[in-house]
């Protein structure tokens, strides 16, 4: 009978969580706008149920598609059909989410057993939030935990906030991870944040920014998502909540800002992973953050940090035009990125969202942007494709690490440039 019970628990585990056994990475490089054109077709063949982890846009960049094993012959035969040359990049996605997930377990046991934090490693939810407490129990006089609301789930939405005294300072917000597959984004997160607090009082030029300014840092902008990667389905990138008149959930909480809402690159199909949704700001951790951010009504930078790609971006994306502020903006995201390759060599591009990636609607920066926030820049980190949003994990830190010295360079050039 007890064999019986634990082979159901065996089932009912396995079905919760989504498997990738054989499902493959591929990388396409288009050679022309017909090419283009074919590889859209492919984003609308919804019965292969094709995951585009960079989409068709330009021949200058490459496309990258998680194919399940299920559709892998149906997939290269419309390629090899077309003469599209295509390569693999992740032979067995499985395999990458196994070690990944022995490691993050390992890794487990010894902070277990040394009572320590490692950031060189992806932690769940909840060993985030408590090294948050960690943190501010560590320097009570820089750092404090503010909930800014509940994610649809109703776990709580919080903010890192660092900063020496004073009411509604003029401010730098931070957030990582708005879509809850890019791992790295959120490590980084943590990393930065740790980086901080340790280094206020010994950097000096950091020292004087918040001598005079706060930081915010949202780590977490889209807690659901994340635990949903831990527990259900590692490639989810959107919210959780439930759609009227669809079985599909959640909604990329990037393309549900009001700013040029519904518009290109955005989707009105539910099931898709760029899917707008029903209203601007309908997502309960969209409207956390501009709440935050309106209430509080002295930011001077936003930056929003996702992966992959490594890109160093600006407004606007729902538009091609160019912002008032494009050639200042150009400037200090050119200066930040010189900052970040001389630690390892790291290549970024820089540029408009519209011009460097792709047209998308209802981003985050562009919000910002239009209300005023004129610092408004959003980072892809690594890496180029090799991995995708499976960045190994020793990865981290070097990642972090050349982040920082961009996100610093952009921090000092806010401090010296009031307006």
């Amino acid at each position: 009978m007890r064999g019986l019970w634990l082979l159901l628990v065996f089932v009912a585990a396995a079905k919760a969580e989504k498997v990738f056994i054989g499902d493959q990475v591929i990388r396409v490089n288009v050679q022309s706008e017909e090419e283009i054109q074919l590889l859209r077709a492919l984003e609308t063949q919804e019965e292969w149920e094709l995951d585009f982890w960079l989409h068709p846009v330009s021949t200058e960049l490459p496309i990258d598609i998680r194919v399940p094993r299920s559709s892998l012959s149906s997939v290269k035969e419309y390629l090899d059909s077309h003469n599209i040359p295509f390569s693999i990049m992740i032979d067995n996605l499985q395999e990458v989410l196994d070690q990944e997930k022995a490691e993050m377990e390992e890794n487990q046991m010894k902070e277990r057993s040394s009572r320590s934090f490692n950031f060189g490693a992806y932690h769940p939810l909840e060993t985030i939030y408590r090294w948050m407490d960690t943190l501010v129990a560590q320097y009570p006089n820089l750092v404090t935990k503010q909930e800014i609301g509940k994610s649809y789930e109703n776990r709580p939405m919080y903010v890192l906030k660092f900063s020496t005294g004073g009411n509604k300072r003029p401010a730098i917000w931070i957030d990582t991870g708005i879509h809850s597959r890019e791992w790295v984004s959120q490590a980084t997160g943590v990393w930065t944040a740790n980086k901080i607090a340790s280094d206020y009082g010994k950097d000096t030029s950091l020292t004087s920014l918040l001598n005079t300014m706060d930081i915010y840092m949202l780590i977490l902008a889209n807690p659901d998502g994340y635990v949903y990667t831990h527990t259900n389905n590692r490639m989810w990138r959107k919210t959780r909540s439930r759609i009227s008149g669809s079985s599909c959930r959640g909604v990329d909480p990037n393309r549900n800002w009001d700013a040029g809402f519904g518009g290109p690159g955005a989707s009105r199909n539910p099931c898709s992973d760029s899917y707008h949704g029903p209203s601007a700001h309908s997502e309960i951790e969209v409207k956390n953050v501009v709440n935050l951010i309106k209430s509080h009504g002295n930011f001077k930078s936003f930056i929003s940090v996702h992966a992959y790609s490594q890109l160093l971006m600006y407004p606007y994306g729902y538009s091609c035009k160019n912002v008032f502020h494009q050639a200042e903006l150009d400037s200090v995201g050119r200066a930040a990125v010189q900052k970040l390759t001389s630690l390892y060599g790291t290549r970024y591009k820089v540029g408009s969202i519209c011009n460097i990636i792709y047209q998308a609607s209802g981003g985050s920066i562009d919000w910002s942007y239009n209300l005023g926030i004129k610092y408004s820049f959003a980072f892809e980190l690594r890496d180029t494709g090799r991995y995708g949003f499976v960045l190994p994990a020793d990865q981290i830190i070097p990642t972090a690490s050349e982040t920082w010295l961009a996100l610093k360079h952009i921090m000092e050039y806010v401090r010296d440039h009031p307006y």
